[in-house]
Order: structure tokens, then sequence, then C-alpha cells
């Protein structure tokens, strides 16, 4: 098999498993040109900002193995929370030996993401992180981590690194601006 059938049939695979069991929220799907013709070498993705976490107090009823939830309390909510934040996976013929290109639009806001959009994470390093079995969701939850928790021994950009380590209030108020940019489309 060619290298770039080896990287279809890999894609083919990963496609199959991600319409089994994707995280809730999350898109993945090869684009379609304007003839309905699939391209699996690129992929139109969304990543869900990280929602907050949520903390139940919980009693005890009659018997020591039954709880029942008490009350619930919400501890934080993250500033990327309510943003769907689009993004392209560009897949060569040598992948899975090689990582794809991930891209968010250009001018995208996060230290971690050069001006183009190019997504700066260890995992997506050919030299270094990458590994052949790592999966498409593997790619999308490490994006969506890295948002909520930058690299900064790693930055892409000037503008959000300078404002990550110097300016955290101003650096918070443009994320909670850049997710309401991109709201749901649901």
């Amino acid at each position: 098999m060619s290298g770039g059938g080896i990287a279809r049939g890999r894609l083919t695979e990963e496609r199959k498993a991600w319409r089994k069991n994707h995280p809730h929220g999350f898109v993945a799907k090869p684009e379609t040109g304007a003839d309905g013709s699939v391209n699996l070498m690129v992929w139109q993705c969304t990543i869900p900002g990280k929602t907050g976490q949520s903390l139940y107090f919980c009693k005890f009823q009659l018997d020591f193995y039954i709880w029942s939830p008490l009350m619930k309390a919400e501890i934080f909510s993250t500033d990327w929370e309510g943003g769907f934040f689009p993004i392209t996976l560009h897949f060569s013929e040598d992948y899975p030996s090689k990582p794809p290109k991930c891209k968010f639009p250009p001018g995208f806001f996060h230290p971690n993401v050069y001006p183009s959009g190019t997504v700066c994470l260890s995992i997506l390093n050919e030299d270094s992180g990458w590994r052949p079995a790592i999966t498409v969701k593997q790619i999308l939850v490490g994006i969506q981590d890295l948002l909520d928790q930058p690299n900064p021994a790693d930055p892409a950009q000037t503008d959000g690194y300078q404002l990550f380590m110097q300016d955290p209030v101003e650096y918070k108020r443009r994320v909670k601006q850049q997710a309401k940019q991109y709201p749901s489309l649901i």
C-alpha cells in the first residue's frame, strides 16, 4: 500500500471510530466538496471551550451505601467556556508517520497559536512528541487542554504570550471576548 493509501486507510478508520465515540461538543469530519466528494486529507473540526467544574454535596440516606445529591455548586468556569472554536486538520500523505497541521483561523488569540493559526503543541511536533498511534480524538482533546492551560515555555505569538505572562486580567478579557466570537452553531 502506498503512503497515501496508508494515510487514507487510517483516516477512514479514524472517521469510523469518531462516529462511534467522540467527546461531547466536539465535531470532526472530512471536508466535503461542492460536488459532494469527501476529502479525507482535510478535516473541519470544532473544539468546545472547556466548561467549569461542578461540585456535588451529598448526604447519607437510610443506608450508608446510598448517597443522594443535596446541592450542586459551580466551583468555576473557564475563560474559554461557551466558545466553539473552528480548527482545520491538514493530513499529509505521510500520515500517520507525520502529524497533521492543525490550524485555527488566522489571528486566533492564544500564546501557543502562531499568527497564521497553526497550533504549537508537543504532541504535534514531528521531531519529539508525535507518535503514529495518536488519534484525532487525542489531538483535539489535547488542543482543548492547551487552550485552557497554555504552555508559556513554548510561545508562538507575542501578544498572547505577553498578556498571559504580564497582564492576566487583560488576557482573560481577550479570551472571553474571543469565545463570544465563536458561539455554538446549534
